[in-house]
This record gives C-alpha cells, sequence and structure tokens, in this order.
C-alpha cells in the first residue's frame, strides 16, 4: 500500500478565509500527510480569520483523526487581483481595511514566502471571486466580468509566474466548476467564463512552466459544496440537490474526498500527471439526461 508522506514540504494554500471549503480541506489533508502549511488570505478578512483562529472558533474543524489540532506555520495578507505593488490603486492603498498591511501583492508575497521559508514545494489556488456572480451574463458589466477574469483565473497564472522560481520540481494545483464547459443557469458574472479560462489556461502553463521550473499543474472540477464562499451564489442548495438526483452516486459530495483527490495530485504518485482537469463530482460531468426531469416520467425504470 502506498503511504503519501509529505513530511518536509511546504505548501502554500492560497486563499482560506475560513474553516470551510475546499482551500481548508486540502490544506488540512496536507498537514495531515506531514507538510507544513503557509496560509494566503485576503486582506480584508485576514483579521477575522485570525481573531477566529485564535478565539478556537475553528478548534471542532481543525480535528485530525489521530486527535492532533491543524495548524498553519505562518498567515499571509493577500489580494491576488494585484500582481505588484505598483498595480495597487491609491485608494486601496489608503483604505481602511488595507492600510495596516503591506507586502500583499503576488510578487511582494513570494517574495515574503522566499524570505522566511526559502524554496517551496506546494501551490493550492483556491480563489474565486465575481462582484456580480447572481446577474446573468447578459447583465453582466464589462468591470465586472473582468473583475471575475482576473481574481479567479489570472491571479493562478500570477501565483505560477513569481512563485515558480521558488517552486522549481513542485506541484500546482488550482480548483474549477463544471460550468467551464456546460451552461449554469444562475451561475453568473463571469465566473463561467472564468472557470474556462482557467482551465484553458491550467493546460499552457503546465507546458511552459513544466519546461522551464519543472512543475507540473494540475486541476479538479469540484462538485457543489455549501461553503460560505458558495452561498454567494444564491442557488448552492439547489445546485446540491440536483447533484444528488443526477449524479451516479447519490451522496453529498464532501469536501475531504476533494482533498484526498488533491493529496494524490500534489505528491509524487502523480508525478507523470499535468495539465490534467479531473472531475470529482461523483460522475455527474458524464450525464447527458437529467434523470429527474419532468420529461422522464414515463421512461421505463
Amino acid at each position: 500500500m502506498f503511504n503519501i508522506d509529505l513530511k518536509g514540504k511546504k505548501a502554500f494554500i492560497a486563499g482560506i478565509g475560513d474553516d470551510q471549503g475546499y482551500g481548508w480541506a486540502i490544506a488540512k489533508m496536507l498537514y495531515s500527510a506531514g507538510a507544513k502549511i503557509l496560509i494566503g488570505t485576503w486582506v480584508p478578512i485576514f483579521n477575522i480569520f485570525k481573531k477566529s483562529w485564535e478565539a478556537g472558533k475553528f478548534d471542532q474543524s481543525r480535528k485530525l483523526l489521530s486527535g492532533k489540532l491543524f495548524n498553519y506555520e505562518k498567515l499571509y495578507p493577500m489580494d491576488a487581483s494585484f500582481d505588484t505593488l505598483k498595480d495597487i490603486p491609491p485608494e486601496i492603498l489608503e483604505n481602511k481595511r488595507y492600510k495596516e498591511f503591506s507586502n500583499y501583492s503576488i510578487e511582494e508575497l513570494s517574495k515574503e514566502i522566499e524570505k522566511d521559508f526559502g524554496k517551496i514545494d506546494i501551490i493550492v489556488h483556491s480563489l474565486a471571486n465575481a462582484p456580480e456572480v447572481k446577474n446573468k451574463l447578459l447583465d453582466t458589466s464589462r468591470n465586472g466580468y473582468l473583475s471575475a477574469i482576473s481574481s479567479s483565473a489570472y491571479s493562478f497564472i500570477s501565483l505560477i509566474k513569481y512563485f515558480g522560481p521558488i517552486l522549481g520540481n513542485g506541484s500546482a494545483l488550482a480548483l474549477t466548476y463544471t460550468a467551464s464547459t456546460k451552461a449554469v443557469p444562475g451561475y453568473g458574472g463571469g465566473m463561467s467564463s472564468a472557470k474556462a479560462a482557467l482551465e484553458s489556461d491550467i493546460r499552457t502553463l503546465a507546458w511552459e512552466a513544466g519546461r522551464k521550473w519543472n512543475i507540473k499543474i494540475n486541476c479538479i472540477s469540484a462538485g457543489p459544496l455549501k461553503s460560505r464562499a458558495a452561498k454567494a451564489i444564491g442557488m448552492i442548495d439547489y445546485m446540491i440537490e440536483y447533484s444528488k438526483k443526477n449524479a451516479p452516486l447519490k451522496k453529498d459530495l464532501q469536501a475531504e474526498e476533494i482533498a484526498k483527490s488533491s493529496l494524490f495530485l500534489l505528491s509524487d504518485l502523480s508525478s507523470a500527471i499535468t495539465g490534467q482537469t479531473i472531475f470529482v463530482d461523483n460522475g455527474l460531468n458524464i450525464m447527458g439526461l437529467a434523470m429527474d426531469s419532468k420529461s422522464l416520467e414515463d421512461y421505463p425504470s
């Protein structure tokens, strides 16, 4: 039996903001395998996350099977909308939620992590944001659309660009959703476009970063999970129910299932796998019919 041992490995997880969601589950799984965890949290919620952690609000979620508590080495403020310091506009620099922080652009963050830990081995991109996610695509503004692409797709390119030199021979992973290739009404604001761009970028980056730094890059297309971030979509309960009624495996998808697949893709067991989008969604992506459709009521079971 293969045992995945990440002792001595350092993993940076970008986009954790609470104890829910896939980013948290992946970080916890990597920690269980022995990795040292570095976390990047959006600047506006950095203090909330840190205080919640220190107050013990995450303690129940931090428990491992061994009884130990999941822990991180260092927490970093980040804003993946900005590549370099010069990209940050004055109104952001002076904003009360940002003013006490520094070094939160992706380039500055990579330098901070290099200064603190030298080389790292793993990057996980758990970032997605669309200010107009509840809008139909036809009702999405240009700024809203570009913001979704910037935060949810280009941010991964930027991470690889600036972290590549300290991630040689390492692994990178991003998270996507089936709306990249299928129409999902209600998943708006340009998010479906951002996920499509992300998956395309995965393939190109796998080639470019693979040849330049020997980094393997993959993506997991995860099924719906009722996280705090997903609730912003406004229809997550319907998405989960649809999946349970129509996927081959009729069950709730657990964040831990995404984390297990991530552990494999980020370990040496997947040493020849790169540029791939792997579906972890109870098989929903293979279905061409909605089995709970009223049009199938007379179909012989």
